[in-house]
């Protein structure tokens, strides 16, 4: 087998680790988007739900309401149950729950301490050339 010969098996096999890699993260691209539709599905139905709880709701909250629901059905059979997170959940915890808070430990309500600042001192400044002509 000659060099060439190598080289063009290199660059087939780096051409089809590139193709996969694409389509990979177009099938994350997709489910995030799908992700993002379902909440904005259930975003909606809790504005909703929540008008008609204080009283602002209008006369056609209940239609909405169950639109809602049947898209949110729909999308449950196309992409599965959504899980629904907590809003006293960390924002990078993401962890689904019922509504029903499964840990004893009350979420901390004071953002976490700054990290300490450096020193500030004067900005070095270059120096180019020797000053000399």
């Amino acid at each position: 087998m000659g060099l060439m010969d190598k080289v063009k098996a290199q660059a087939t096999q780096l051409a089809d680790k590139a193709q996969q890699a694409g389509q990979a993260g177009q099938a994350k691209l997709a489910d995030l988007q799908a992700k993002r539709k379902g909440d904005a599905l259930l975003l909606e139905l809790g504005g909703e739900f929540y008008s008609q709880k204080v009283g602002r709701a209008d006369a056609g909250a209940e239609t909405r309401i169950a639109g809602l629901v049947a898209r949110l059905q729909a999308y449950e059979a196309e992409h599965g149950t959504l899980a629904v997170t907590s809003a006293d959940a960390a924002p990078d915890a993401g962890v689904p729950t019922s509504g029903v808070p499964t840990s004893s430990v009350p979420p901390s309500s004071a953002p976490p301490a700054p990290p300490p600042a450096a020193s500030a001192g004067p900005i070095p400044q270059a120096q180019y050339g020797s000053g000399q002509s």
